[in-house]
């Protein structure tokens, strides 16, 4: 290209152009296809028929819009912390979920009995609440060799299964003390049906249920649980626990079980502490039957308050023996349960420390065979009505 003399731009001299053809129409030829690169060239487009476009194909991929630009991006996950709170709650509701567990497993594994039945001049309910407690000379589950290290005797001696221990347990519906109430085995009483004879005879001759009636006739008391619990059972709950922890007065010697305690605060192990709640032929036990029930009143009181302390609830070693042997220790009636149980447990808690009313049904001599009617039925009134009972009732 050059310039002129005038300052014009003159172009080179061009070349003969197509008839028919124009710049503009160059332009158009060389504008790519609509959706397709810019480097497009219709000269490489495929093979086909004459004036058809190409199949389109497939949209471009494309990413996912990222946050704008100086905008903050997403917040990293926090790891969840446990606060105090939940840990506690946490914690309370596994020891609900434990503890109902605890309860069912004991309410379906006791096994039960029917001891508690109407019929025609049953006493009628009164003030508070009354248990019949009875420990039984029952070996059932024992081996020979069991018996022999527990001193029961032969169990084809017994003549029957009898009860060794006879309480009434009253629980008032007031602020009176509750009274935990021993009746001597050989009390001579009347048993329905069977004339006159020992009270502890009942049980032999129709189990559980006469027991219940005999007691309910000579107390005018209406029995509204029964608890029972054998030697074997006895003896495996004291040993589940560690021993208990006793103090006794006098070197106990029993000449027809062979048993030997102590004199001194020692530990008695299941065999030691049933042979401590049965012993009557001692120099230790000169009252006999009244100082054999003193020492299962004595016993009683120290075992419930040691089961129920924080050394055995707590310790592992304690608790989950204690909790195995007691389905297969206790019997109770059909229609109790293990909250009635408790509810036991808790009021005769009291015995050691002096809050439970303790002692014998008033009698006439040393041999604890006859009742005397004048104190025994002020005695059964002051329970009846829920009354502090009178000084010089009771034998201690």
């Amino acid at each position: 290209m050059t310039y002129g003399g005038d300052g014009r731009r003159r172009e080179p001299p061009r070349g003969p152009q197509p008839p028919g053809s124009s710049r503009q129409h160059q332009r158009a030829q060389m504008m790519p296809l609509p959706g397709a690169p810019s480097s497009y060239d219709q000269r490489t487009r495929p093979m086909g028929n004459r004036g058809e476009a190409p199949p389109p194909g497939p949209p471009p991929r494309q990413s996912p819009p990222g946050p704008p630009q100086g905008a903050p991006g997403p917040r990293p996950r926090r790891r969840r912390r446990w606060s105090i709170g939940k840990i506690l709650l946490t914690l309370v509701l596994l020891f609900v979920v434990f503890i109902g567990g605890v309860w069912a497993y004991l309410e379906f594994s006791i096994a039960r009995v029917d001891a508690l039945a109407d019929y025609d001049g049953r006493p009628a309910a009164a003030s508070g609440t009354n248990w019949l407690v009875v420990g039984s000379d029952s070996r059932a589950g024992l081996s020979a060799a069991e018996e022999e290290n527990l001193a029961t005797g032969d169990s084809g001696e017994a003549g029957g299964q009898r009860t060794d221990t006879i309480m009434v347990a009253h629980i008032p519906d007031n602020s009176t003390k509750p009274t935990l109430l021993s009746l001597p085995r050989d009390s001579q009483v009347k048993i329905p049906g069977h004339g006159t004879s020992k009270i502890n005879a009942a049980f032999a001759l129709g189990g559980p249920a006469l027991l219940v009636k005999t007691v309910e006739g000579v107390t005018g008391l209406r029995i509204d649980h029964y608890a029972e619990i054998g030697f074997g059972g006895f003896a495996t709950i004291v040993d589940a626990i560690g021993g208990v922890d006793m103090c006794v007065d006098k070197d106990m010697n029993d000449t027809m079980t062979g048993i030997n305690i102590k004199a001194g605060c020692q530990t008695l192990d299941g065999r030691d502490s049933l042979g401590f709640v049965r012993m009557r032929h001692s120099t230790a036990t000169p009252r006999s039957d009244l100082d054999r029930v003193a020492n299962q009143r004595k016993f009683i009181g120290t075992l419930v308050s040691q089961i129920a302390s924080p050394g055995t609830l707590l310790n592992p070693f304690h608790f989950f023996p204690l909790l195995s042997s007691a389905p297969g220790a206790l019997t109770m009636d059909s229609g109790d349960h293990v909250h009635n149980l408790a509810g036991l447990a808790i009021a005769m808690r009291g015995i050691s420390s002096g809050g439970v009313l303790t002692g014998t049904v008033p009698v006439t001599d040393g041999s604890a065979e006859h009742w005397d009617k004048t104190k025994s039925a002020q005695l059964f009134d002051a329970l009846k009505n829920d009354t502090e009972v009178p000084d010089g009732v009771l034998v201690s």
